[in-house]
């Protein structure tokens, strides 16, 4: 997952013992799911990920990645599609993310599964330094 992460130039660059933690600890307010299946050269390993955390009873996805040579294939949606799933059966009613700013094609991605530009936080990100524009779902 590391190597996809920093394959993707706009996906969130965490530490490595940070993937650790989220994938060993069980928490009711933590999802991780991860697309496992065939990529472009025919082997069969991680293809796309989605990290969320609850706080406070509202959830945040922290990080959504699917490999460059898998896009297009709908992996994206599904895993947003199966985390949204999982939390409006258990209840959950609002989910926020961040994303840069210069990142159209997420906001498109994010904005055609109706999240709605709820704000922005100047300077967010880093390397280089961009604001962040903040989404906001409504699941209820």
């Amino acid at each position: 997952m590391l190597a996809l992460e920093r394959d993707s130039a706009t996906a969130s660059h965490w530490q490595p013992d940070r993937y650790d933690k989220v994938f060993s600890e069980v928490s009711p307010r933590r999802v991780a799911l991860l697309i496992e299946a065939e990529g472009t050269g025919g082997e069969v390993g991680v293809q796309g990920f989605l990290v969320a955390r609850s706080v406070a009873g509202e959830w945040e996805i922290e990080n959504i990645v699917v490999g460059e040579g898998s896009r297009r294939r709908g992996w994206g949606r599904r895993l947003l599609g199966e985390f949204i799933g999982m939390i409006r059966a258990e209840g959950g009613e609002t989910v926020f993310l961040e994303v840069r700013e210069s990142n159209f094609a997420a906001r498109a991605f994010y904005q055609d599964s109706h999240f709605v530009e709820s704000g922005r936080r100047k300077g967010y990100y880093s390397h280089p330094e961009e604001d962040a524009v903040v989404y906001r779902l409504s699941v209820a």
